[in-house]
């Protein structure tokens, strides 16, 4: 398909981002065992202990425990604080902008503002910019594929030893109830 318009959709880009926040989360929790200070270790320990799904889930499907943690733990660290905050803005960039100039914008705004933040992630933005920025035209992500090729390789792997290509092909179109009788 020589014309066709690669994209790369938010959940592998929130996924790196999302990684890179744990791994500061752990960084931190890690920092604060090692203090010296007993008042000042626990304080952090509490904060810090149990937080990974406060930081990690969208701020808006946290429930009142886990919003309780996060602002506990933000209270901790302030660099965490900020990383979760980068981290939502990030997200509302795919989900709240309209139109394409703007996310363009906003996206070189919010990389600018994160770079030292999330090195990783912005590295691997530069390298898939035009990529990214591909999602922003149509709004289109590659799940649905990506899901059939799972579901294709699950169904491959539950015929392991089998060599009959018909019967693979008949499996995998009753899944999705397709016609047996198509060509």
């Amino acid at each position: 398909m020589p014309n066709a318009n690669i994209k790369a959709g938010k959940f592998h880009i929130m996924k790196q981002v999302n990684d890179e926040l744990d791994a500061m989360r752990k960084a931190e929790k890690k920092a604060a065992m090692s203090l010296e200070d007993k008042l000042e270790k626990d304080k952090k320990s509490e904060g810090l202990n149990k937080s990974k799904y406060s930081f990690i889930k969208n701020e808006d499907s946290l429930n009142e425990k886990q919003k309780e943690k996060l602002k506990s733990a933000q209270k901790v660290s302030p660099i965490l604080a900020k990383m979760h905050r980068l981290k939502e803005d990030f997200r509302d960039i795919f989900e709240l902008t309209v139109s394409w100039g703007d996310s363009i914008i906003k996206l070189l705004d919010w990389m600018h503002n994160a770079l030292s933040y999330f090195p990783k992630s912005i590295g691997t933005m530069v390298r898939w910019f035009s990529e990214i920025v591909g999602y922003f035209d149509g709004r289109t992500t590659s799940g649905t594929v990506e899901g059939i090729n799972n579901k294709l390789k699950l169904i491959k792997r539950l015929g392991y030893g089998c060599r009959n290509f018909s019967n693979f092909r008949l499996r995998s179109l009753l899944n999705w109830h397709f016609s047996i009788n198509s060509p």
